[in-house]
């Protein structure tokens, strides 16, 4: 069974910072762009930052700056290190990855069970 593991999210103050991880498990072939979306309560999910398999990087304009996302190939794992957060970084944050289980095999895309990350004031 294949999935995306997170971990790393918690209670931090505003200015404070936190390190996410997502790793993918089980039989994997290979994956290609990974990334991570955040939902904060009554909102519809948006992207925070993605990586392509060969480090190519974006991110969305309210993170630019305080967020650098990273990617260890060899451990099938992504990584969001978030620096002066604010309380409206407060969300909980999905890791999603395109991955293909088999070497003929289509891509296909996996999301996490998100992390709580919540920015106290």
């Amino acid at each position: 069974q294949v999935q995306l593991v997170e971990s790393g999210g918690g209670l931090v103050q505003a200015g404070g910072s936190l390190r996410l991880s997502c790793t993918a498990s089980g039989s994997i072939f290979s994956i290609n762009g990974m990334g991570w979306y955040r939902q904060a309560p009554g909102k519809q999910r948006e992207l925070v930052a993605a990586i392509t398999s060969g480090g190519s990087t974006g991110y969305a304009d309210s993170v630019k700056g305080r967020f650098t996302i990273s990617r260890d190939n060899a451990k099938n794992t992504v990584y969001l290190q978030m620096n002066t957060l604010k309380p409206e970084d407060t969300a909980v944050y999905y890791c999603n990855a395109d991955m293909a289980l088999y070497r003929l095999s289509v891509f296909k895309n996996y999301w996490g069970q998100g992390t709580q990350v919540t920015v106290s004031s």
